[in-house]
């Protein structure tokens, strides 16, 4: 088995064991076993396109920490799944935890993958989809106490990919800005102290609130940019077809001009452009 498949396929094997794990352990129903496995599928599936598209036949040192941090958000997103179809609460002090380490890691994969020298855009966007899905997962956790407002948060990312493919200009490059890094690890945060139930109701709102409006002001400055920097495309010039008319041939014209006159018949078709 080539290493494009065997890479990824780790991860997968080690999802489903730590799913095992959760399931002996605190419990694990149905809709957290399939919300799992499909977690760690579409993972899998992703690496494998991804790996292939990028020409590469492994992953990098930072990916495998992507990897891990990758597996955590698995396990707690079985365990939200369960939480919300079963109606049992979830056990709040380990998906804290598994919350809080898979973003610590956040800041040692970028790390890694410098020191190495493996930065690439595949392991950028593994690391982004890692974030994102485990912003999701927390808003919809919290969102029942809180408000369905909060899944603003969680959506925000996924609404912004449907919005590139119905507008190309959205899908240019963005330049590298720190600030956009700084606000996507304030979510993860912020939706973990709720998720924590450690403030007041009243103060989790206020803090969730300060994080949305920090969102609204990132994705904000990026789709500015993006409509500022929009190319045109240019319309497709007409080709307009000119078609030589026949000349008028005296009366008793000697056979050279016939000759000529077949040449003229015979040139090329001019353009306008």
């Amino acid at each position: 088995m080539s290493t494009v498949r065997t890479n990824p396929q780790i991860g997968l094997i080690v999802q489903i064991v730590l799913l095992a794990g959760l399931a002996a352990t605190v419990g694990l129903g149905v809709a957290g076993w399939l919300a799992g496995l499909a977690y760690g599928a579409v993972t899998y599936l992703a690496l494998v396109r991804g790996l292939r598209h990028a020409g590469s036949d492994r992953l990098g040192p930072a990916d495998w920490v992507t990897m891990g941090r990758g597996l955590l958000v698995g396990a707690v997103t079985a365990l939200i799944a369960d939480a919300l179809t079963d109606g049992r609460p979830a056990p709040v002090a380990l998906l804290v935890a598994m919350t809080a380490v898979a973003l610590a890691l956040d800041a040692v994969d970028g790390k890694v993958a410098r020191r190495t020298g493996t930065t690439s855009a595949l392991g950028a966007r593994f690391d982004m989809e890692v974030d994102s899905f485990l912003v999701l997962m927390l808003s919809l956790h919290v969102a029942p106490s809180v408000g369905a407002w909060v899944l603003a948060i969680g959506l925000m990312r996924y609404v912004f990919l449907v919005a590139g493919w119905l507008l190309p200009w959205v899908n240019a490059q963005l330049p590298h800005r720190y600030w956009r890094k700084v606000v996507a690890a304030v979510q993860g945060v912020m939706l973990a102290v709720a998720a924590a139930q450690v403030l007041p109701g009243v103060l989790t709102t206020v803090v969730l609130v300060v994080a949305l409006g920090l969102l609204v002001e990132s994705f904000g400055r990026d789709v500015g940019w993006l409509w500022r920097h929009r190319q045109v495309r240019p319309v497709p010039a007409v080709v307009v077809p000119v078609v030589p008319t026949m000349p008028t041939v005296p009366i008793g014209v000697r056979r050279a001009d016939r000759a000529d006159e077949r040449d003229l018949s015979t040139a090329p078709v001019l353009s306008l452009r």
